[in-house]
């Protein structure tokens, strides 16, 4: 047996913007520092119980990340306008929760090109940079325009979605850096060929409101030890018990010599993590 580190429900890593990503994590309210693990052999054990990380219930089935079915049937968060910013019917008067809308939703967002298992565009809340960018394993990050709402974010990313990747394939990722790509080079030639479709969206919705950028590129790096020349993952339904040597932390996946595992997947699982 090995010795236990903590345990409680699952949430995603915490991470810091270091070279390379400090990881944390995240078991009830214990925080466990995993870069030092890196080379270790450890161990996450699926103790049997899932609690709705929004309202604590026990739930025998886990929906989008770690809710119960009443709270994903109910919140603003859980709606499919989420996956789909085009798609925002807060303006309609039928946004689950108005109030939460009009915190997370109605407010400044930053559209970017990412550099993860390719290039690819992106949407976040400007409060979400570059957070969402170690979340997705970007090794380079290009803000490219501000716009006032998700809504119009949508609509920016769904200009450039024709000519652009807006996913991620994780098991590419997963299985080493990307190779670099020109960012800025990249961000003039959709700036080029959207260009009649940015200038009607300002038209419609006003200079301000959707605002091109010309930032500072992001430079990424993961505390990564090896890379899996084969991407197998663990899934806690159906392997209670996750252990291996931990060669790498990327994304918000932990690569073990036996397999990865993806912990935002499993938010609100109860969890012992060991080292052994």
């Amino acid at each position: 047996m090995g010795q236990e580190l903590a345990r409680g429900a699952l949430r995603k890593m915490a991470t810091e913007l270091d070279q390379p990503v400090t990881y944390t994590m995240v078991l009830g309210e214990a925080r466990v520092p995993l870069n030092a693990l890196l080379g270790q052999s450890i161990a996450l054990e699926f103790l049997g119980q899932i609690n709705c990380i929004h309202c604590d219930r026990v739930t025998s089935k886990s929906f989008n990340q770690g809710y119960c079915y009443p709270c994903f049937r109910r919140l603003a968060q859980c709606d499919s306008c989420i996956m789909s910013p085009e798609k925002c019917h807060y303006e309609q008067g039928t946004c689950r929760e108005p109030d939460w809308g009009f915190a997370n939703c109605m407010i400044d967002h930053i559209v970017y090109l990412a550099n993860t298992s390719g290039l690819k565009v992106g949407i976040t809340r400007h409060s979400q940079v570059p957070t969402r960018w170690m979340d997705q394993g970007a090794t380079q990050a290009l803000p490219i325009f501000r716009v006032a709402s998700r809504f119009q974010s949508g609509l920016v990313e769904t200009l450039f979605k024709g000519h652009v990747a807006d996913k991620t394939n994780w098991q590419a990722m997963l299985k080493g850096a990307a190779a670099p790509a020109a960012l800025e080079s990249e961000r003039q030639r959709l700036m080029s060929a959207c260009e009649p479709g940015i200038a009607g969206l300002q038209a419609a919705h006003g200079l301000q409101a959707i605002a091109p950028l010309e930032a500072e590129e992001t430079l990424i790096e993961y505390p990564v030890l090896a890379y899996p020349a084969k991407v197998a993952s663990f899934n806690f339904d159906k392997t209670a018990r996750v252990a291996g040597t931990l060669q790498g932390i990327k994304g918000q996946y932990l690569i073990f010599d036996t397999g990865v595992i993806n912990l935002r997947k499993f938010g609100g699982y109860q969890v012992a993590l060991t080292e052994h």
